[in-house]
């Protein structure tokens, strides 16, 4: 097999973890072409546009990505890294039928030498077990013999500018030392955090969905203790703050669990650890409880406009994206709080300056309105706290609530307290 110096690179699915890997192949001099079968979005990145808000005009302007929704265009490729969604189902089973689409994609292109490294979240044996009868149904080649596999887990952060690709260490593997060399000196070449070569292939897939189950369990303890904490009128910010103090404790706050990552992939663990004949507790606990986050706001809102006497039916929600400053709306458990007010017969209005409208009605049937458009409300909900909420902050909400109403709930407790207008009553996360 050849090192990466005759390597060309082809990346399958160019949404937020595959537009950035082509991107620093394509920076490195290496030939790289950017695959994805939405048009749309290949039109946009051909002209310098990035809707994920990860690259800006400039990146893209100085990497020589090959832009292409032409499947046959892969054929020039002979280093495949696949990067599609791997989303659950309704019935939170794993949905692998994008991996498993690319996989028939890549299988039909692929040439003798080629090798195809996966960077979904997977559960571990997908990429052996699921993925490569694929890729050999499709191109009547060899896996081991004709062509090789690996793993390489993503490490995106949806809209951190300081961890990116090429400043987080890179997990690789593969399925022989041969092709371990390989996938580590490809990525070595663009990744300077270096790589950190694992056991095997089904370890590096097992670290993936640990990192985000581990992740979401902290957040889990975090909310329940947002609800012990609420029970004894103990503010819980108030709580973390203190208990931040000692050395050792971890910096977890409660709050709203959505998006592709920390919402997702625990199930792909729970999945796989149920047909070995394991049922977990914790992790499937610490999901019931962060599934859960959202209807306990908007009960609690509608308990304290209860309370209060409130008048009328309306209540202004900023932020429908999964995380503050992304336009990624996937996942977002905003649409679990949207849901329960609607089921009390509550006139939700949602404003949020980056989830695209047209996704918004299309993933979950919710129209957006710009800020000017709000008519006043009964009570404001802080969901997600975007840079240009932040910057706004307490004369945004006031303006956005009706002169007699003085409800605000700040679910992840980021308005300043002391600032807080006299006439609302303030509820956090």
């Amino acid at each position: 097999m050849d090192s990466k110096s005759n390597r060309k690179i082809a990346v399958v699915g160019l949404g937020y973890v595959g537009l950035p890997v082509a991107i620093a192949f394509a920076r490195a001099g290496i030939l790289t072409i950017g695959f994805d079968i939405d048009r749309q979005r290949i039109a946009e990145l051909v002209a310098g546009r990035d809707r994920t808000h990860e690259i800006d005009a400039s990146e893209l302007a100085s990497a020589p990505v090959r832009y292409t929704a032409n499947a046959a265009d892969l054929a020039d490729g002979d280093f495949f890294i696949v990067t599609v969604p791997t989303p659950v189902d309704v019935a939170r089973r794993p949905d692998m039928s994008m991996v498993l689409a690319a996989s028939h994609t890549v299988g039909e292109v692929m040439r003798p030498g080629a090798i195809v490294v996966y960077e979904s979240t997977v559960y571990p044996g997908a990429t052996e077990e699921d993925c490569v009868p694929v890729l050999e149904k499709a191109s009547g080649l060899v896996c081991g013999r004709d062509f090789h596999v690996g793993y390489s887990p993503e490490r995106i952060n949806p809209g951190d500018k300081v961890h990116r690709f090429e400043s987080i260490t890179k997990i690789v593997s593969g399925r022989d030392e041969a092709t371990l060399d390989i996938v580590a000196e490809v990525y070595g070449c663009v990744v300077k955090a270096g790589v950190f070569r694992a056991a095997s292939i089904r370890v590096a897939e097992a670290a993936k969905v640990i990192e985000n189950a581990q992740r979401d369990i902290n957040i889990a303890f975090m909310n329940e203790l947002s609800a012990v904490f609420h029970l004894l009128n103990i503010d819980t910010n108030d709580v973390l703050t203190a208990a931040r103090t000692k050395w050792n404790f971890l910096p977890f706050t409660p709050g709203l669990v959505g998006g592709h990552c920390i919402g997702v992939d625990p199930y792909y663990l729970t999945h796989i650890a149920e047909i070995a004949g394991y049922h977990p507790q914790v992790i499937l606990s610490g999901r019931r409880i962060n599934d859960g986050v959202g209807s306990r706001v908007a009960l609690e809102c509608l308990r304290l406009m209860a309370k209060l006497g409130s008048a009328g039916r309306t209540v202004t929600l900023l932020g429908l994206t999964f995380k503050e400053n992304v336009p990624d709306i996937r996942n977002s458990r905003v649409i679990d709080i949207i849901g329960v007010l609607q089921d009390h017969n509550i006139r939700v209005q949602i404003a949020d300056p980056l989830a695209i409208p047209a996704e918004a009605e299309h993933e979950y049937g919710v129209s957006i309105a710009r800020l000017s458009q709000l008519e006043p409300a009964d009570a404001v909900i802080l969901a997600v706290p975007h840079d240009e909420y932040l910057t706004q902050g307490w004369g945004l909400v006031e303006r956005l609530l009706a002169p007699s109403a003085g409800i605000v709930l700040d679910v992840k407790g980021v308005l300043p307290r002391d600032k807080k207008p006299d006439r609302i009553a303030l509820w956090r996360l």
